[in-house]
């Protein structure tokens, strides 16, 4: 048995083996051994680090030692700070034969594999680490056959994370023990935002294909049976109308988001007068309102012009989908509330109703010394249960019970303002009681911009 030195070094040339073989092999699984520079600079960390291996290993035979005194001691701190410090789980493999799975061992397991898998000891088993059978077969074929590849798997826990391992082998061991590098990739969000696109597609081809199909249908029927029907004829075009306007609303509210969301992470730079957009969305809504026998209950700030930062035209649109759901959900005879209060903190203020249930759809971010304006808009409808709330934004969502008749809508309404007031670094939260009503919350950062007197005519409730 060797001795604590020889021990040690045995440890040191494992370590000094594996940093320096595996440079070149990190930087090609990280994409960055494309230039020409840092793979002639890997491969030299990877000559130097095999090097100071060999002289490691043989400075701890004392024949060796005694035939050079003067050989440097090699650290191998600078190697191993390197693997240490990556974000990804990078893992070092030793085998002496092949098919024995059970004697693979971790020699080396940064900080992230440590964290991952819970390793407590060094010079575990591979298989107490990891018993993903795919892995291990693909650690195997690095080991002994001298191949390098790749498979995913998915580590479960509170919310299952999908990795993509990469297994590469390494140059042996002085002593000919097998070596292999395996690196862990993250690749949770890029599925997640493959199956959110996989899904969205799926859901507009189902909202786009209902009013399609409606359309190919009376367009048959009036080509066939209904040809000399008059009354029929002009029943089957307004139906066909309504469809047609619901696919253009549709198609809307589809490129809007395609636009909000490729804008998103763009903050904006311009400055609105939150109490004159409001005046502007129920000026335009009057119509409707009176239409439907409903009227606004508007109160605007108590003091001058209420400045916020953010695009004039996207919080236009947030205040529009907002009221817009007021209208269509209040009965006739109801009143929609719209109300702004200023300055208010990053957090929500109390429900309105004691017996609301609320829940933050979208957490403001806080700044230091910064204060929000907080826009509320209250319907009289049915409410929501309780179970629906955390859906609300979701592409295509509607409340089971909401969907026919003048509330059918295209399910991207909320979604929409929740990515406009995320884009403007805002809070969104939404309270309902069941049989008295909703009220959606805003909080948009208030901008530093003079502020004058508001115009009477805001001022003066619209009815």
């Amino acid at each position: 048995m060797p001795h604590d030195g020889q021990s040690s070094a045995r440890r040191t040339a494992l370590l000094m083996t594996a940093a320096g073989a595996a440079a070149p092999l990190l930087l090609t699984a990280f994409g960055q051994a494309e230039a020409g520079p840092a793979l002639f600079a890997a491969a030299g960390i990877g000559l130097g680090g095999w090097w100071l291996a060999t002289r490691t290993f043989t400075a701890a035979r004392p024949e060796a030692a005694l035939a050079d005194e003067a050989a440097p001691a090699a650290s191998p701190i600078p190697y191993a700070a390197v693997l240490e410090d990556l974000a990804e789980p990078v893992m070092v493999i030793t085998a002496d034969e092949p098919y024995e799975v059970t004697g693979h061992r971790l020699v080396f397991a940064n900080r992230a594999a440590r964290d991952l898998f819970r390793i407590y000891r060094p010079d575990i088993r591979l298989i107490t680490a990891i018993r993903n059978p795919q892995i291990i077969e693909l650690v195997e074929e690095a080991l002994f056959g001298g191949v390098g590849g790749d498979t995913t798997f998915e580590t479960g826990a509170t919310q299952d994370r999908s990795w993509t391992a990469f297994a590469s082998p390494l140059e042996p061991t002085p002593w000919g023990a097998s070596m292999a590098l395996l690196v862990l990739r993250d690749q949770t969000d890029l599925r997640r935002a493959e199956r959110m696109r996989a899904d969205f597609l799926a859901n507009a081809s189902h909202e786009l294909r209902t009013p399609l199909a409606s359309l190919s249908g009376f367009i048959e029927t009036l080509r066939g049976p209904a040809r000399d029907d008059v009354a029929a004829r002009d029943r089957f075009l307004g139906i066909m109308q309504v469809q047609a306007e619901r696919m253009s609303r549709l198609i809307d509210d589809l490129m809007s988001l395609s636009r909000i969301e490729l804008n998103e992470h763009i903050a904006p730079l311009g400055r609105v007068d939150l109490s004159g957009a409001v005046t502007d969305v129920t000026d335009a809504l009057m119509p409707v309102v009176r239409a439907k026998g409903v009227s606004f209950a508007w109160s605007p700030p108590g003091r001058g012009r209420m400045v916020v930062e953010g695009d004039r035209d996207q919080i236009i649109q947030v205040i529009q989908n907002l009221v817009d759901n007021a209208v269509k959900y209040t009965p006739t005879g109801g009143v929609i509330g719209i109300e702004i209060t200023a300055p208010v903190e990053g957090d929500a203020p109390p429900p309105r109703d004691p017996e609301a249930t609320r829940l933050p759809l979208l957490t403001p971010e806080h700044r230091v010394g910064g204060a929000y304006a907080l826009l509320r808009v209250s319907d009289q409808g049915p409410g929501m249960p309780r179970d629906a709330l955390p859906r609300l934004t979701e592409r295509f969502y509607r409340v089971e019970g909401q969907k026919s008749g003048d509330k059918s809508g295209t399910g991207l309404g909320l979604a929409i303002v929740k990515h406009i007031v995320n884009r403007h670094k805002g809070g969104l939260a939404a309270e309902t009681v069941l049989g008295k009503g909703s009220t959606f919350s805003v909080w948009l950062p208030l901008s530093a911009a003079p502020v004058g007197r508001l115009p009477a005519d805001v001022v003066a409730k619209v009815s």
